[in-house]
């Protein structure tokens, strides 16, 4: 309703007790209505008039009782949202807003450096191993010196790869896996690549630091997508590069 002819607020109040007020709407710092008739001292013809009521909002109960009992007839009554309702709104959400930003910001980086794109949520559990394919495994034991030792002690696992069968049929089992312990230099990732090149299958290679992110269940998933591909491509070696980093 758009705002008539101003009087003072105990005018509004005599109008009231009188009956001659058809509805109001309360503002924020102002009330609003319609006259039932116009009142003899009333300036012009309009039957809309407007008083000032500070903090009007705040008292709308207040004043639509205060009306009901004043009135000796019905009288509607309607509220409009004042502005300080939408500040204090806004002051209350926005922080979390904000929060919420900056934890989307982070989140959304984080999957573009776990390879983003339409389908980086689906990336985001994806194992970030370097696979090389027997082509290109050109690494054998003649490339690796000095540890004649740890080479005899894998060659049986190298033999299985090779010829499992002959293994199968007299009940042999190949290990599930070779802890390969030394500092850092001295020739495992060589003779872990050198198995695989003599074995001629692939090589899946990850670090273990690579399990290990912010957001829980992230490692595992990464786990079980190595190990899904890496079944696909069997028989394979999977070489797990500091292993110490998870846990």
């Amino acid at each position: 309703m758009a705002p008539g002819q101003k009087i003072p607020i105990s005018e509004f109040w005599t109008q009231v007790r009188n009956g001659n007020v058809k509805e109001v709407t309360i503002r924020e710092d102002s009330i609003i209505g319609e006259f039932e008739k116009l009142p003899s001292h009333a300036q012009g013809d309009s039957k809309r008039f407007e008083c000032t009521y500070l903090k009007a909002a705040d008292k709308v109960e207040e004043i639509r009782k205060t009306i009901e009992a004043d009135s000796p007839r019905p009288v509607t009554v309607k509220s409009e949202p004042s502005n300080s309702l939408l500040m204090n709104l806004l002051v209350t959400t926005l922080p979390w807003l904000v929060l919420f930003g900056v934890v989307w910001f982070l989140l959304f980086r984080q999957l573009r450096q776990t390879g983003g794109g339409p389908g980086m949520l689906g990336n985001f559990g994806r194992s970030r191993h370097r696979m090389t394919t027997k082509e290109h495994t050109n690494v054998t034991f003649a490339d690796v010196a000095g540890i004649e030792e740890a080479k005899e002690e894998v060659y049986e696992v190298v033999e299985f790869l090779k010829n499992p069968k002959r293994f199968q049929r007299l009940g042999g089992r190949i290990p599930r896996g070779v802890l390969l312990i030394g500092e850092p230099g001295c020739g495992k990732t060589l003779l872990a690549k050198a198995i695989a090149g003599e074995a001629d299958v692939p090589f899946f290679s990850i670090s273990g630091s690579d399990f290990v992110e912010m957001f829980v269940g992230v490692g595992a998933s990464r786990v079980r997508d190595l190990f899904r591909q890496a079944k696909e491509n069997s028989p394979c070696i999977v070489f797990l590069d500091e292993i110490d980093a998870v846990g």
